[in-house]
Parts: C-alpha cells; sequence; structure tokens
C-alpha cells in the first residue's frame, strides 16, 4: 500500500441552488395577499345580515384573490416549483407490489396487537405489586 503524500483530492457534487433576494415587488404582493386573507374574514362578518350563501361567497373570492396573488410572487413560484419536483420524485419511487404490501400490513398490526398486549400485563402488574402488595389496598 502506497502512502498518501498530499491531500485527498475527492469531487463532490455541490448543490448550487441561490437563494433570491425579495424584492419590493414581493413583498408588496405579499402584504397584498395578507390584505385580501384578511379582507375575506372581515367580509364574511361584515356582511353577517345577507344570506349566508353571499356571505361564503365573497369570503371565497376573497380568499381566491389571494392565493392568486401570493401565486404570482416568488415565494409562491417557488411553492409550485417544489410541487412539481415532489410529484417527480414520487414517480421514482418504487412502490411494493400487493402481496408485499399486504404482508408488511400483516406485521404492522401484529406487532401493535403485541405491544398492546404487553403494556397492558405491565400495567396491571405494577398496579397489583403497587396497589395490593406493597400498599396493601383491597379494591
Amino acid at each position: 500500500m502506497r502512502p498518501q503524500v498530499g491531500p485527498s483530492k475527492t469531487i463532490m457534487a455541490v448543490n448550487t441552488q441561490v437563494e433570491t433576494v425579495s424584492t419590493g415587488a414581493d413583498k408588496a404582493k405579499l402584504a397584498a395577499a395578507a390584505v385580501l386573507l384578511v379582507a375575506g374574514l372581515a367580509a364574511f362578518y361584515a356582511l353577517s345580515k345577507q344570506d349566508l350563501w353571499l356571505r361564503v361567497v365573497a369570503m371565497l373570492a376573497l380568499l381566491a384573490a389571494a392565493v392568486a396573488v401570493f401565486l404570482v410572487s416568488e415565494p409562491g413560484k417557488q411553492l409550485i416549483a417544489f410541487g412539481r419536483e415532489s410529484v417527480r420524485e414520487t414517480r421514482k419511487v418504487v412502490w411494493p407490489a400487493r402481496k408485499e404490501a399486504m404482508q408488511m400490513t400483516g406485521y404492522v398490526f401484529a406487532f401493535v396487537i403485541t405491544m398492546a398486549l404487553f403494556l397492558f400485563l405491565t400495567d396491571k402488574t405494577l398496579e397489583w405489586v403497587l396497589y395490593d402488595l406493597v400498599l396493601g389496598w383491597k379494591r
């Protein structure tokens, strides 16, 4: 085996994702979305003398506007990109076959029942030891 003379040169993959700085326009969009959200809730209660369907429609319209404004901001675009990337990664998952999934589900149920029985017996044993033997209480 040859001794290493210099430092080890390992090439590592570096994630080069750059965080974007929020601009004034993005901050204004987020503030507008927050105002629309609060306005939707306020409209629901301000229209308390109107029919329920009108109150709900007004609230849902303002909430939809708040979501739309949020989605056109940079954080909204990042959220959409995250969702798309999550769906893409989910498609890469190798899902188990039905037989394997059923077997694993059976193992989990058996383990849960075994643990429940064990904890029940442990609880009743400790209860018997403490109350009947140590303290001498009779129920």
